[in-house]
């Protein structure tokens, strides 16, 4: 509790407060309480080494202080000891944190799947300019900034963009990872219990930035069929033409439900880019050969 209360002030102001509830420290599922576990234990080491300073060096201002009188002076003062502690102390703090830190990190590997006796819910993210679209590819329906996930299920979510780099982030579930061009990145998390979430993009990506938000609604299970039951009566269907049209950039787009997503997508997404990669390493290919350089005089970058 004394570590927690320390930390709130600062941890409140870092994790924002897109839901009013401070949410990176009031967080639901396996893996943002450990996340949280991770923040308060880092920052209660670093408080071993804060705080002595902030105390010693109010008692030096008071010690040491211009209307004293008859002021200590040790010209002679040897320092050797007090050399040892202040860089042997930070030190171990130092080797500790990358300790848990390092433990933290494989416990925590993004695209590790969560143990659950229930098959995980898969989803596919497309970040575009400025809007999140998430395919439901096990319902083959899609939703425009709004997520709906089963409270107490694992969701396993692959993620691109169709546009600049972005990084997809719901503070009270997970951690945040990229979504880049051309490449795709996971993501596992869990909701514990019913409850509304806000996602968001945090990674500067042009005028729409700022509005590019999205909501997650953790629901019961048989709340979250409901939800499909909605979705799979719209009349819009997501085909090429539908989505070259929603991917041009857009702000402020209201949640959109698509009953039908042709095949394929995400997948021809990504490939947009990685074909066009192609294309230029072979370029490169022709053009080497022209001095007599190989293929193997030169490396792909991923």
């Amino acid at each position: 509790m004394v570590r927690a209360g320390l930390v709130l002030g600062l941890a409140g102001l870092a994790a924002g407060c897109n839901d009013g509830n401070w949410p990176v420290l009031n967080p639901d599922g396996p893996i943002a309480f450990a996340e949280r576990e991770l923040l308060y234990t880092a920052v209660g080491l670093m408080l071993l080494v804060i705080i002595p300073v902030y105390v010693l060096t109010a008692w030096v201002l008071l010690r040491y202080r211009a209307s004293k009188e008859n002021p200590d002076y040790r010209p002679d003062w040897q320092s050797n000891k007090v050399d040892v502690i202040v860089w042997i102390g930070p030190a171990l703090i130092v080797i500790a944190i990358g300790t848990i830190v390092w433990d933290y990190t494989h416990r925590l590997d993004p695209y590790k799947p969560i143990a659950s006796p229930e098959a995980p819910v898969e989803i596919q993210a497309i970040a575009q300019d400025w809007k999140w679209l998430f395919v439901y590819p096990q319902e083959n329906i899609a939703a425009v900034n709004e997520l709906a996930i089963p409270a107490g299920r694992p969701v396993s979510i692959r993620i691109t963009s169709d546009t600049v780099m972005n990084s997809f982030y719901i503070p009270g579930l997970a951690g945040q990872i990229f979504a880049m061009a051309g490449m795709q990145t996971r993501l596992n998390l869990q909701a514990d219990t019913p409850d509304t979430y806000v996602g968001r993009n945090t990674q500067y990506s042009g005028s729409g930035f700022s509005d590019q938000q999205f909501t997650v609604k953790a629901v019961s299970a048989d709340e979250y069929q409901a939800w499909l039951g909605i979705v799979r009566e719209s009349s819009d269907t997501l085909d090429t033409q539908t989505y070259a049209a929603l991917a041009k950039p857009s702000q402020k787009v209201p949640v959109t439900y698509y009953s039908s997503v042709e095949p394929g997508l995400f997948d021809r997404i990504i490939e947009k880019y990685t074909g066009d990669r192609r294309r230029r390493m072979a370029q490169l290919d022709t053009y080497a050969g022209q001095f007599n350089c190989g293929p193997s005089d030169r490396q792909e970058v991923h």
